[in-house]
C-alpha cells in the first residue's frame, strides 16, 4: 500500500513538470497500423538509416497498437522481431521508465519512454533502446540490429 501511494505521489510529481511541448522528433498519427506475424510479433519492412532512432530519447521507437494498456506485450512484440547485427538471438532487460512527455493518450495526459537494455553473444558493449507506447510512428529496425530469421 505505501509503494502504491508513493508511486501514485511520485507520478503526480512527475506529471506536474511535464513540458506542453513534446521533445519527440518521429511521432507519425499517419504511420500504418502496426500488423502482427504467425509468431506474435510485429511484422518490420525497413531498416532506418538515422542512428538515433530507438538510441536517442528524442528518437524514440514509437509502437503504439491498438491501446496503451498492452505496453508489455507491445513491446515484446517489437523486441521478439529483432536479432544482433548478424543475426545473434538477443535477450533484453527493462532498465527504467524515463523521460516524461505530454500525449493525448493517456488520462493524465503524460506519457513515459521504457529504456531497454539489449545484449547478444559476442557483443562488446550492450545497447539501450528507447521504446514509446503512446505514439505512432514508422516501424523500422534500428541501425546495428536485424530482423529475426523465423
Amino acid at each position: 500500500m505505501k509503494k502504491t501511494v508513493l508511486f501514485i505521489a511520485l507520478l503526480i510529481i512527475t506529471v506536474s513538470c511535464v513540458s506542453s511541448k513534446s521533445t519527440l522528433k518521429n511521432v507519425d498519427d499517419n504511420a500504418p497500423v502496426l500488423t502482427l506475424s504467425q509468431n506474435n510479433t510485429f511484422i518490420i519492412t525497413e531498416y532506418s538509416k538515422d542512428k538515433k532512432y530507438g538510441y536517442d530519447q528524442d528518437y524514440p521507437i514509437n509502437i503504439f497498437y491498438r491501446t496503451t494498456k498492452e505496453d508489455s506485450i507491445n513491446q515484446q512484440r517489437f523486441l521478439n522481431a529483432l536479432a544482433g547485427p548478424k543475426g545473434e538471438k538477443i535477450s533484453y532487460t527493462k532498465l527504467e521508465s524515463c523521460c516524461p512527455f505530454p500525449t493525448k493518450r493517456t488520462e493524465l495526459g503524460a506519457g513515459f519512454l521504457d529504456v531497454y537494455l539489449l545484449k547478444w553473444e559476442g557483443q562488446k558493449k550492450p545497447v539501450k533502446l528507447y521504446l514509446n507506447i503512446y505514439e505512432k510512428g514508422i516501424l523500422m529496425v534500428p541501425v546495428g540490429l536485424s530482423l529475426k530469421i523465423n
